[in-house]
C-alpha cells in the first residue's frame, strides 16, 4: 500500500504545473503544438531541508545545479571544475585559484572573482568543512580568488570540492546573507523547488561546458527503500539510488533496468557516548566490538560478505586502509572477560550491571538507508549475549546529530561517507577534533590523534603522509569511539530508457549531464 501511495504522489506531482521558483529562469518557449520534454526522474531517500548549501548543498550538487570549484575524475583525483585551475605560491599559506573565462550565472550575470570570493566567505562562516580549514583571508585580486591560511594545508583543493562551498550568485542571497534562491552555475538551473520533496531543473544554456543532451530533470525524496525499489520497477524514475540489499537480486531480473552496485569509501558504524560510563572505559567499547558478528551481518543482511569492516576505512581507501592492522573479529569469550574486568558483572537476567547501574542504551538508526534498521536488530541480538541490552530506536536521521548536540545521544548506528571531502581527512578533521563530531566522535578525544592529523594537513612527503595515515587509523583502531560494523556497497537503478549513466563513487554528481535518452 505504501508503495502504491508513493507512486501515485509521484504521478500527481508529476503533472502538478511548475511553480516559478524566486529569480529562476523562465521555461524555454515552446511551440504551440510542440510535445513537453521528457523528464529525466531522479529518487533518492534524502530530503531538501532547505536552501543553504550546508544543509541542502548535496542535493544542488548531485543535480548538477550547483558547481563547486574543484571536482574529481573517474579516479576520484582532484580536477578543475567551476575552478580553471589552482596554484600553492612559495610560501605555502597563500593559494591563487583562476576561474573559467566566460561561466556566467543562472540569472545571466557572470561568474566574477569578487562573487566566487563572497560565496566562500559566506560558506567558511557555516557548519561545514571549510570551518575546519585554518583561513585567514579570502579576497578577489587581479581576477583571482585568494585564500590564505595561518599555517600550510595543503588538503584545502579537496575542502573546495564538498557540497557546501557551491558557489552562488550574489543574488541568491537576502541582505542578512541567507540564501534566497539557489542561482548555481551548473549545467541544470533550477526552476521549481518544493522542499523536502522535490525539485525540478532544465538544461541551461548558458553553462561553459558541452550541453547535455537531457532537457529537463527532476528530483524526488522518497525515504522508504521499498517504495524506491517498487518505482524503478513500475518505470516511475530514471534513476533510483541507496537500494536495500534484498531487492537488488529482484530489480537485476527486470529486463527494463540496469543495477550497478559500486564499493564505495563509506562505513557503516557505531558512535558511542564516552561520557556516559558505560562507555567511558575502552574496556567497554572493545567488548561492544568483539560481541558485533560482522561476517554474519555482511553476509546475511547485506548479501555482500566482503563488506565486513575489519577497520574503519575501507580497502579502496588507499593508505588509509592498513593491511597489518589486527582486524576487527567477534570474539564473545573475551567480550565477557574484559566486561568482567571493567567490573560489569551479570545480574539474573544476563544483563550486566555495575554500582546499581544496568549496562543498557538506546541505539537510534534510521530507515533512510534501508538496511540500518536490520543490521540494529541484528547487533541487539549479538549484544544481548555479551549481558548488554540494546534498545534500537528508529528515528529521523536529524535525530543522530541532534543527539550529539544536546547530549542525549547514547549509541548511534548510520553510514559516513569519507569521501565528501575527497580527502578523508576532511571528514576526520570533523568527527575527531578536540570537541568530536555530530557523526563522529562523542566524549571522547585524542591529543595524539588531533596532533596527527593537523600535521597531515601540512606534510608534503608522501611517505610521512602514509605513516601518519596509519598512525591515525591505529588509535582509532585502538580507542574505538566509533566501531565500523560494515563497509558500503552503493547500488542503483538506471531505467534502459536512458543511455550513458554510471555511477559516481565519491557520491558527488549523479552525472546527468553526461546521459541521454536511448530510445
Amino acid at each position: 500500500m505504501v508503495g502504491r501511495i508513493g507512486m501515485l504522489y509521484y504521478r500527481l506531482m508529476q503533472r502538478r504545473p511548475l511553480l516559478a521558483f524566486a529569480l529562476a529562469a523562465p521555461a524555454l518557449a515552446r511551440g504551440a503544438n510542440a510535445q513537453p520534454a521528457r523528464v529525466l526522474r531522479v529518487v533518492a531517500p534524502w530530503e531538501i531541508g532547505g536552501l543553504d548549501p550546508a544543509r541542502s548543498g548535496y542535493v544542488f550538487q548531485r543535480m548538477q545545479i550547483a558547481e563547486t570549484l574543484v571536482g574529481t575524475d573517474e579516479r576520484g583525483a582532484l580536477v578543475p571544475s567551476l575552478a580553471r585551475g589552482w596554484r600553492l605560491l612559495d610560501d605555502r599559506v597563500t593559494w591563487r585559484i583562476a576561474l573559467r573565462a566566460g561561466a556566467t550565472f543562472h540569472d545571466g550575470t557572470p561568474v566574477t572573482a569578487a562573487a566566487v570570493a563572497e560565496s566562500l566567505r559566506r560558506a567558511r562562516g557555516g557548519p561545514g568543512p571549510l570551518a575546519q580549514v585554518p583561513i585567514e583571508g579570502i579576497a578577489a585580486e587581479a581576477g583571482e580568488v585568494v585564500l590564505r591560511t595561518a599555517r600550510p594545508f595543503l588538503s584545502l583543493p579537496a575542502f573546495l570540492a564538498h557540497s557546501s562551498t557551491v558557489i552562488l550568485a550574489p543574488a541568491a542571497y537576502d541582505a542578512g546573507g541567507a540564501v534566497r534562491a539557489i542561482i548555481g552555475t551548473g549545467p541544470y538551473r533550477l526552476t521549481d523547488l518544493l522542499a523536502p520533496q522535490r525539485l525540478d531543473a532544465e538544461r541551461f544554456a548558458g553553462w561553459w561546458g558541452v550541453a547535455p543532451a537531457i532537457e529537463r530533470v527532476s528530483y524526488l525524496a522518497v525515504t522508504r527503500g521499498e517504495t524506491r525499489a517498487a518505482m524503478a520497477e513500475a518505470g516511475q524514475a530514471e534513476i533510483v539510488t541507496t537500494l536495500a540489499p534484498e531487492t537488488v537480486a529482484r530489480l537485476r531480473r527486470n529486463a527494463r533496468l540496469s543495477v550497478e552496485v559500486v564499493p564505495i569509501p563509506r562505513t557503516r558504524a557505531v558512535k558511542l557516548n564516552a561520557s556516559l560510563p558505560m562507555f567511558a572505559d575502552v574496556r567497554t567499547r572493545r567488548a561492544f566490538s568483539l560481541a558485533i558478528d560482522r561476517a554474519g551481518i555482511a553476509t546475511a543482511l547485506l548479501r555482500s560478505p566482503e563488506s565486513a569492516a575489519t577497520q574503519l576505512f575501507p580497502p579502496g581507501l588507499g593508505d588509509w586502509y592498513d593491511a597489518d592492522l589486527p582486524p576487527l573479529r567477534r570474539d564473545l569469550a573475551e567480550a565477557r572477560r574484559l566486561l568482567d574486568e571493567a567490573g560489569w558483572r551479570p545480574g539474573p537476567d544476563g544483563i550486566r550491571a555495575k554500582d546499581g547501574k544496568t549496562f543498557r542504551a538506546t541505539l537510534r538508526t534510521f530507515s533512510d538507508r534501508p538496511e540500518l534498521p536490520g543490521v540494529a536488530t541484528a547487533m541487539q541480538a549479538q549484544l544481548r549475549e555479551a549481558g548488554i541490552d540494546l534498545q534500537v530506536a528508529v528515528m529521523n536521521s536529524g535525530e543522530i546529530p541532534a543527539g550529539h548536540r544536546d547530549g542525549t545521544l547514547e549509541a548511534a548506528l548510520f553510514a559516513r561517507n569519507f569521501s565528501l571531502v575527497p580527502d578523508p581527512i576532511g571528514t576526520l578533521l570533523q568527527d575527531f577534533g578536540p570537541q568530536g563530531g555530530d557523526w563522529g566522535a562523542m566524549g571522547w578525544s585524542d591529543p595524539a590523534l588531533v596532533a596527527a592529523m593537523e600535521r597531515l594537513t601540512a606534510e608534503p612527503d608522501p611517505a610521512t603522509q602514509t605513516q601518519l595515515r596509519r598512525r591515525i587509523a591505529a588509535i582509532l583502531q585502538a580507542e574505538l569511539p566509533v566501531i565500523p560494523v560494515a563497509w558500503y556497497d552503493y547500488p542503483v537503478a538506471f531505467s534502459r530508457r536512458v543511455a550513458g549513466g554510471s555511477v559516481d563513487p565519491l557520491e558527488l554528481s549523479y552525472r546527468i549531464a553526461g546521459m541521454r535518452w536511448a530510445d
